[in-house]
């Protein structure tokens, strides 16, 4: 049977933000058609979801660690039928989708684990009382969720928040948010979730920021856009939220002198042209040694030409659509302007329809804006550099700093290079894009506010640290 029953998006509340089409990128074909939230929905909701958390909240952590590994069994059982969204919805082709249905299955088993931690310490005091401090759940938890990723960039919060006693307002991107939303809801609603801990509310940037500003909401996990991270920010601010960040990147593939070309090409290609190159750990800096960077550049080159770009529910391919016209446009706008200042177009730069070709520029600069800038599209600008001094500067300008990667034949020398570079995550001998749902996940700078996402750092995330103490009897005080 279908988890998704074609009566899902009638069953739930009634949604009052109008209407929106669910469209295949790869074919402009309309999949089904979405309600989306406005802001009394969102009001709506999070009373809803208030009411249900003080019940959720208070349950064991056996029943809330239950329903989150019958929600990893459920994205195991029903791979084929969301793998199918995953690939039309989001344009990603079938490995991308297993590799974020694996990756969904992880997060709810690790979350599972999560609600059996424990809550708190005995600590030491000067006074004759007990003293200790105790986790307790934040109450009602806002998710705001991208498109490149939708079903990963949206559990690693809703899993954790959920497994430690919280209810969860879910928006997740218009344009996927059946397999980043409504997936979720029904995976959910299928292990046994109460009705009312989790509420899925797709809508655009104002509904985004009724939820951010909404009083019940207490904490807001934001993935997207670091000039929409800023506005998050700015609102959880002003209403005095705690508010974790993932925002985007322009992460630098170092390849060292000593490197194997060949070894370090394969790891370009896959960082740079994975999924389009939609991704925020996406290698969009190249900086190769000067001795090696004509060979790196062919290869580079070549292994792109090579890539076959198509619809990946209905090809073989290496690389699916962008996701809509107007990310197609900046993309070729990008390229455009660097070819225009000097860059050299080596291979792609072309596209039909929303296909782009995996592209490769060389002769880059810091004024070249496919190198300055986050391009989220298939684009590898190719740098030399003379110097591991060089190599450091170059991987240290700019504003972001979410991921890096190192290629060299000497490991060790490859991590003391990385520690000179602010970065939240390092790959020595790996390329920039890398997920793991036992991993602190975040970036520095303009890429984010830290490590907020996997493993312990979930904790902290999402539960409110109280300290208490206890006394026999009532304590005398000098007046």
């Amino acid at each position: 049977m279908p988890l998704l029953d074609p009566q899902l998006w009638q069953d739930g509340p009634t949604l009052t933000g109008g209407t929106a089409p669910v469209i295949e990128p790869a074919t402009g074909r309309t999949l089904a058609t979405l309600d989306l939230a406005s802001a009394p929905d969102v009001a709506e909701a999070a009373v809803r979801a208030g009411a249900a958390q003080r019940d959720w909240g208070r349950s064991t952590h056996l029943e809330r660690a239950a329903v989150l590994r019958r929600a990893g069994d459920l994205f195991a059982a029903h791979a084929e039928e969301l793998r199918t969204w995953l690939i039309r919805e989001s344009g990603s082709i079938p490995g991308k989708a297993d590799f974020e249905l694996h990756v969904a299955a992880q997060e709810c088993y690790e979350a599972a684990a999560l609600a059996s931690r424990p809550t708190g310490q005995v600590l030491a005091t000067e006074a004759p009382r007990l003293s200790y401090t105790r986790r307790s759940p934040a109450g009602v938890v806002g998710v705001i969720a991208p498109f490149n990723a939708p079903l990963i960039l949206a559990i690693r919060s809703v899993a954790p928040a959920l497994a430690l006693g919280n209810a969860v307002l879910l928006k997740p991107d218009r344009r996927t948010a059946v397999c980043g939303g409504l997936v979720l809801a029904a995976v959910f609603a299928a292990a046994g979730l109460p009705a009312g801990v989790l509420h899925v509310l797709p809508g655009d940037a104002d509904t985004g920021a009724a939820l951010v500003a909404e009083p019940l909401v207490r904490v807001v996990s934001f993935t997207g856009s670091t000039a929409s991270g800023r506005a998050v920010g700015e609102s959880a601010g002003r209403h005095l939220k705690r508010v974790h960040l993932e925002l985007g990147g322009n992460s630098a593939l170092v390849v060292l002198a000593d490197a194997d070309v060949e070894a370090a090409v394969a790891q370009a290609s896959w960082g740079s042209f994975f999924h389009q190159g939609q991704i925020c750990m996406t290698a969009g800096r190249h900086l190769v040694h000067a001795t090696l960077y004509d060979e790196y550049v062919e290869r580079l080159a070549a292994r792109a030409e090579a890539l076959a770009v198509g619809d990946p529910y209905r090809e073989q391919v290496h690389l699916g659509p962008l996701i809509d016209r107007a990310q197609l446009e900046r993309v070729h706008a990008l390229v455009e302007a660097s070819t225009g200042r000097g860059a050299k177009l080596i291979a792609g730069g072309t596209h039909r329809e929303l296909f782009y070709r995996p592209t490769v520029l060389a002769g880059v600069g810091d004024d070249t804006p496919a190198y300055a800038e986050e391009v989220f599209g298939p684009v590898a600008p190719v740098r030399s550099f003379a110097s591991e001094e060089e190599a450091v500067a170059l991987a240290s300008a700019g504003p972001y700093g979410l991921s890096l990667g190192v290629v060299t034949r000497d490991a060790a020398r490859g991590l003391e290079l990385a520690d000179r570079i602010p970065t939240g995550i390092v790959h020595v001998n790996d390329q920039t894009v890398n997920d793991e749902a036992v991993a602190p996940f975040g970036g520095v700078g303009a890429s984010g506010n830290g490590a907020r996402f996997g493993g312990e750092a979930n904790l902290d995330a999402f539960t409110e640290l109280r300290w208490t103490t206890v006394r026999r009897t009532p304590a005398g005080h000098p007046f």
